[in-house]
């Protein structure tokens, strides 16, 4: 067992975790990461990259090989009744039972939690009214659509007024209204409610518009972390993106481009740093020689998704 100390000033921590599956499986390798009180935490990769590992750890579902994990100052392995109290946890999978209510999901949950009936009543009241979902609080919910689903799966890890909140991939299938949505409402839990949120996403977007800070997973490490404007911030110059036919033909061709660096190819799309717009020009006709079609040329100033490539070699959706 670690004899790791909690970090004073965090309200999440995870040292060092280690975590292998059956198979020789590692999930996790060494990942280190921690939210002060009040912020939102965003973990970034694709799948596969142990963001929900890191999770379940944190959430006591899941023991790690080695390392120290704390919620709220508890030992998520020395004591996991006390870290469930503190938590509410919004998995990938719905967690409310089809065949009930809304509303007899949410009193359920609270019940469990400890509230009395009549608090429970009150809580799924308030609830249902805050997240939209009043008018259809007394139907079942295999009746709900996936964003109402969504929302009632976050109401329902909101029941006991925990102060960490798990969100793992909330709003994988979502459109853009109801993503939208769901933004506005985790960005109200922690700056309103000073709610600690960890977020596991692989969009790019959700993290930059969400997250206090973003720390990019992949191979089961933190392979960098900071706020978003330091992220993006931290890659010199403007972003060229291009789609070719030939990218090997392009990359041999690139690369006596001068002011053209950290040149990355990902199928048909290439990605480079450029120094200044007069790099454009150059690059073309470097293309045109080598015989090499751009069907798409995008020049930008960086962004999460560069910083992902940068770090990682390659797309997150790829």
């Amino acid at each position: 067992m670690s004899t790791a100390m909690a970090p004073p000033d965090a309200a999440l921590a995870a040292v060092d975790l280690v975590k292998t599956y059956r198979g020789g499986v590692r999930a996790l390798d060494g990942l280190s990461v921690s939210a002060a009180p009040g912020t939102i935490v965003a973990l970034l990769g694709r799948n596969g990259a142990g963001k929900s590992t890191t999770v379940k750890i944190l959430a006591t579902l899941a023991r790690p090989d080695s390392g120290a994990a704390f919620v709220a100052g508890v030992d998520v392995v020395r004591d996991p009744d006390a870290v469930r109290r503190a938590i509410g946890l919004v998995s990938q999978k719905a967690s409310s039972d089809p065949m009930a209510t809304g509303r007899e999901n949410l009193e359920l949950a609270a019940r469990i939690q400890g509230l009395s009936r009549r608090d429970a009543r009150a809580r799924a009241g308030d609830l249902l009214d805050r997240f939209d979902l009043a008018d259809a609080g007394d139907r079942r919910a295999s009746t709900y659509s996936g964003g109402m689903g969504r929302r009632l799966d976050v109401a329902i890890g909101l029941v006991h007024r925990p102060r960490v909140l798990f969100l793992d991939e909330p709003t994988t299938g979502l459109d853009p209204q109801v993503r939208a949505a769901m933004w506005a409402e985790i960005a109200r839990l922690a700056t309103d409610e000073q709610v600690t949120v960890l977020l596991t996403t692989h969009y790019l977007d959700e993290a930059d518009r969400l997250a206090d800070r973003v720390a990019i997973v992949d191979a089961g490490r933190i392979v960098v972390e900071g706020t978003p404007d330091e992220l993006k911030s931290s890659l010199r110059g403007d972003t060229v993106a291009l789609d070719v036919e030939a990218p090997s033909r392009a990359l041999a061709a690139l690369e006596r481009v001068p002011g053209l660096r950290d040149t990355v190819a990902d199928g048909r799309r290439i990605r480079a740093r450029i120094d200044g717009e007069r790099t454009v020009p150059s690059l073309l006709t470097a293309l045109d020689r080598a015989g090499v079609a751009a069907l798409s040329i995008t020049v930008a100033r960086p962004s999460l998704d560069d910083v992902y490539l940068a770090h990682v070699g390659r797309e997150i959706a790829a």
